[in-house]
């Protein structure tokens, strides 16, 4: 299924999949979305960080939610760096099914991370879910838990079901629903809702991409550090660019976002966004841009990676977190360009405290830099 069209500029093509979740009346309550390397593709052969931030980049910003889900639930698989918080979720909370992959190792830390985002309205659903796994910490902060009929022996469906009926909140979603004997059996079995391709196969979505320059995005993160910029300098960087304004606007009026208003405009979309919510997409979309072709250990959940070690180092140390995740991100990705970040960061417009760091390594940022990039390399002493 193509949307659009390939336009003059255009980068390429990008693919969402997505799979139809059905109600007892057989109607469509929501969609997951999963990720798609081509529009061939059957299933996903990825399903980690990197997948999951394609997946966000491509749904909201180049897709679109309205196109891909309409005004039902979107359904996203969550690894574990975003649901403790070491990658940004940056949109709202409407609309929004954050599944917990089933295989996570469920930690103090872990349980943490979804309670935060509970709190903060979230709708919270376990992925696979089986008895005896460690997954029952987090029955009472979900809403809803997902069983897999097609793998599972009977009777363990039946008790997994038992142990989620304790919690009268839980809705629970039949997934993989192949024949329709396995869509009898998990209607008898009392599930609310259903998946699998006895009611829908997924389908791949396609549009053509318009990826903003890599160093342009980098030179908005930098912008973005300061908290006292005007915003005519960012809306001045955002709408010098078609594609990042595209994306900005895309980001700004999606319905996941929870705005109050639709924007018509960069400006609108800078101001109702703010400052902090500008950072989170930047951040991922420049991780997953410059990214996208680079080696497998070079992936975004890397470059993000250590910019949160650089961010959570500076908490402890006194110094600015926002510029040392800035440092530690444009160092990353100046890696996966082959170009070193001395030569990077005197062309683009950051803060001289920031270039400082990154051209000589000196300063509180720089040292910061250097002790993480010393432990990235498992190097005891300077560490």
């Amino acid at each position: 299924m193509s949307l659009t069209p390939a336009p003059p500029g255009a980068t390429g093509t990008v693919h969402v999949g997505r799979q139809a979740v059905y109600d007892r009346a057989r109607e469509i309550v929501g969609y997951e979305l999963l990720f798609r390397r081509d529009a061939a593709a059957v299933t996903a052969t990825e399903r980690g960080s990197d997948a999951t931030s394609q997946v966000i980049i491509t749904s909201i910003t180049e897709i679109g939610l309205g196109a891909l889900v309409g005004d039902r639930r979107c359904f996203l698989n969550l690894t574990r760096d975003f649901l403790v918080g070491d990658l940004p979720l940056p949109f709202g909370p409407d609309q929004m099914v954050l599944e917990v992959l089933e295989a996570l190792h469920i930690d103090d830390e872990l349980v943490r991370g979804v309670e935060r985002l509970v709190d903060k309205g979230y709708v919270i659903a376990l992925d696979d879910f089986v008895c005896g796994q460690g997954y029952e910490r987090l029955l009472g902060l979900a809403s809803l838990v997902k069983i897999d009929v097609l793998e599972a022996d009977t009777a363990d469906v039946l008790a997994a079901v038992t142990a989620c009926r304790r919690f009268p909140h839980l809705r629970l979603v039949a997934e993989r629903l192949e024949t329709d004997e396995h869509v009898r059996f998990a209607m008898d079995a009392g599930f609310d809702y259903f998946q699998g391709y006895a009611l829908g196969r997924p389908e791949v979505v396609s549009v053509a991409a318009l990826a903003p320059p890599r160093l342009r995005g980098i030179e908005l993160l930098g912008l973005l550090v300061d908290n006292n910029l005007p915003a005519s300098q960012l809306t001045s960087l955002i709408i010098s660019d078609a594609a990042l304004s595209v994306r900005m606007l895309a980001a700004a009026n999606a319905d996941a976002l929870g705005l109050p208003v639709q924007i018509s405009s960069v400006q609108e979309a800078i101001l109702l966004l703010g400052g902090a919510r500008l950072r989170d997409w930047t951040a991922l979309m420049l991780a997953s841009d410059s990214l996208a072709g680079a080696a497998p250990k070079q992936h975004s959940g890397a470059a993000i990676g250590r910019a949160r070690r650089c961010q959570k180092l500076a908490e402890r140390l006194g110094v600015p977190a926002e510029s040392a995740f800035a440092v530690g991100l444009i160092s990353a990705v100046a890696e996966t360009l082959d170009e070193p970040a001395a030569v990077l960061a005197p062309r683009l417009s950051l803060s001289d405290e920031l270039t400082e760091a990154l051209v000589h390594g000196t300063g509180p940022l720089g040292e910061l830099l250097s002790l993480v990039t010393a432990y990235e390399a498992t190097d005891p002493p300077a560490a």
